[in-house]
């Protein structure tokens, strides 16, 4: 475990005023289910708001999400049809759960049911984002072990009827069209949002000698989102939804290999949440079906479904106390006839009960557990424990322990390649700790943090079969400083360092070595911006990523070897203009300005230069 709680201050550095920009003082609700201000939760929680979404524009999601402390999206800048793998604390993309509205967001059709496919959700239909890291198994179930994204989407406006709209065109014959109609009419709020994507791409694998005539290879994606907000008593909210997205792409025959490959994906998500009222607390229903389908040219077929249902109670306990009791339920299926259990499905059941308790003298505990029931691997316990404590009203201390567990996906259970109906969960265990600190009259947030988490019947593919037999231990560390020294202007500096080993059991003998792929062990992110004027917003980002293992994988013989992926670091400039009372607003983006040469995945390309211009409406 890492701790911080020595800071280079005495205690009375920290006495100074109470001011409404506390930081601390932000209420944020995925960590707990609950509102709660950051002081009281003993994680890192950070919120990407609205007005830095906007200020994002000519970005991707997984572009965002790749500027955040702790995260890493690989292929964030490769072409934009390549996979965008996410990994969080070190931790691999299916450890990270990402939630829409607080609901997972899960693909039960493939071979990962974790952070799900990032180039299905367009940024233009997000409102703010929630990311919790560690371990948050006990509020959220299988998945979330390294942490959660909660993706909150834009919903209906103060207004009758309102429009905003976003038009873009950049390098690469890349266009980016959304629409959005939202209002309400005092008993219903409602938002319809639509959203065109279409690039030519790049080549997606690299063109070394730069004379191989590589064919660029192109995406396309159309998005929908519509959500209704009914008032339906005084007390009652019901909340329908409908999201749907589809894109097609093309993709190369390997790293260095071109090929003239297709696939499609398609995502149909409903659902509704529904909310009641208490005097002192609510009952929430929250209901979601996802169904996934992905085609590709080489003969391979995925489509699953996937049902989740959420019942749970918040209620106050006089003051000090805060109690959140559910049971989930979540349904996976594979949809493949072809199996020898055709169309073969499992399920998890999962009671849970968290309290939140506060102490008058700025002792925050949470203390929680969750019992999962499965009709494939039993059942297996989980806990949460985390303290956090404001020494002053600028100085937090926090440290926490908990499990986590990721259940076997359907196609490691029942799928055609290693298929094992007896898999054991993976189960994690988790030590975090830190410290948050507010100096120069707010103006300066400091956060330090540390974790150390170590995995037991990791699965891995031995023999042909999927087996419950490696551990894996990774532990790191970050430093985050926000800083605004004038008005206006806003200055981020983050670093972050993790490690990991895998141990290996093989014929009776364990073999331990560095495995973290395409991770690097220190990357580093410095943000500027300022607000020149009132109308004007400019800004700069540069990210430094140390080297990193892949592996490389020869079609020639099959054969598998590790490479080394050289350091590299990239810079982003961006700058807007607003027009008419902010109605209309000008901006540009330009990404990777003095042209870095790099890998992200060894053999694929990465972008050079390239530039987007737009324009957006709000009326």
């Amino acid at each position: 475990m890492y701790t911080f709680a020595a800071l280079a201050v005495s205690q009375g550095a920290w006495a100074q005023k109470d001011s409404a920009a506390n930081k601390l003082d932000e209420v944020v609700v995925t960590a707990t289910k609950t509102p709660a201000k950051l002081s009281q939760i003993g994680k890192v929680v950070t919120v990407i708001t609205k007005e830095q979404i906007e200020q994002s524009a000519g970005k991707d999601l997984s572009q965002l999400l790749n500027e955040q402390t702790g995260i890493i999206v690989n292929g964030a800048n490769s072409n934009p049809g390549l996979n965008k793998s996410l990994y969080m604390l070190g931790a691999k993309n299916d450890y990270t759960l990402i939630l829409i509205d607080g609901a997972p967001l899960l693909d039960a059709s493939g071979l990962t049911v974790g952070a799900y496919d990032l180039r299905m959700i367009p940024l233009e239909q997000v409102e703010r984002i929630e990311i919790v890291q560690g371990s948050e198994s006990t509020l959220y179930g299988s998945n979330a072990v390294a942490g959660v994204i909660n993706i909150i989407t834009k919903k209906g406006g103060s207004k009758k009827i309102g429009f905003t709209g976003t038009s873009s065109y950049g390098s690469y014959h890349t266009y980016n069209g959304n629409a959005n109609v939202h209002g309400t009419t005092g008993i219903v709020d409602y938002n319809v949002n639509y959203n065109y994507y279409s690039t030519h791409g790049i080549s997606e694998a690299a063109d070394t000698t730069g004379k191989g005539n590589f064919d660029k290879d192109g995406f396309n994606r159309q998005s929908v989102q519509a959500n209704l907000s009914i008032n339906a008593s005084k007390n009652l909210k019901i909340a329908p939804f409908y999201r749907y997205a589809y894109y097609k792409g093309a993709y190369d025959d390997g790293a260095f290999t071109d090929g003239i490959n297709n696939f499609t994906s398609l995502l149909n998500s409903t659902g509704a949440i529904a909310t009641y009222q208490l005097p002192k607390g609510t009952i929430t229903a929250n209901y979601t079906y996802n169904f996934s389908k992905r085609e590709y040219d080489a003969g391979y077929n995925f489509r699953g479904r996937f049902h989740n249902g959420d019942l749970y109670w918040k209620q106050s306990l006089g003051q000090l106390v805060q109690m959140v009791a559910g049971v989930n339920y979540q349904h996976y299926q594979l949809l493949d006839t072809s199996l020898t259990e055709k169309n073969p499905a499992h399920n998890i059941t999962s009671p849970y009960l968290s309290f939140l308790l506060n102490s008058k003298d700025g002792l925050s505990l949470e203390i929680g557990s969750r019992y999962n029931s499965s009709n494939h691997f039993g059942s297996y316990f989980t806990y949460n424990f985390t303290a956090a404590y404001r020494v002053t009203s600028y100085l937090k201390l926090f440290a926490g322990t908990s499990t986590g567990f990721r259940a076997p996906l359907p196609s490691e259970l029942f799928g055609s390649f290693g298929a094992n109906p007896n898999l054991k969960p993976e189960k994690s265990t988790n030590i975090e700790g830190g410290a948050q600190a507010e100096l120069l009259k707010s103006n300066l947030f400091v956060t330090l943090t540390g974790f150390n988490r170590e995995m037991k019947d990791v699965i891995a593919f031995l023999n042909g079969v999927n087996t419950n037999l490696d551990a894996q231990h990774d532990k790191g560390a970050q430093v985050e400083v926000k800083w605004q020294p004038v008005q206006g202007l806003n200055i981020k500096a983050a670093y972050a360092y993790v490690t990991g080993r895998i141990t290996e059991t093989n014929a009776g003998k364990d073999t331990s070595y560095y495995n973290l792929l395409r991770v690097p062990k220190s990357t580093f992110n410095f943000n500027v911006g300022y607000q020149a004027t009132r109308q004007l917003y400019v800004s700069a980002g540069l990210q430094s990523l140390g080297k990193r293992t892949d592996a490389f994988f020869n079609l020639t013989d099959y054969s598998s070897s590790p490479v080394t992926l050289k350091s590299f670091a990239t810079l982003n400039l961006y700058a807007e203009y607003k027009l008419l009372h902010n109605k209309l607003r000008l901006f540009a983006d330009a990404k990777n300005v003095t042209g870095t040469k790099y890998y992200e995945v060894y053999g694929y390309s990465t972008m050079g230069f390239n530039f987007t211009g737009g324009l957006a409406i709000n009326l």
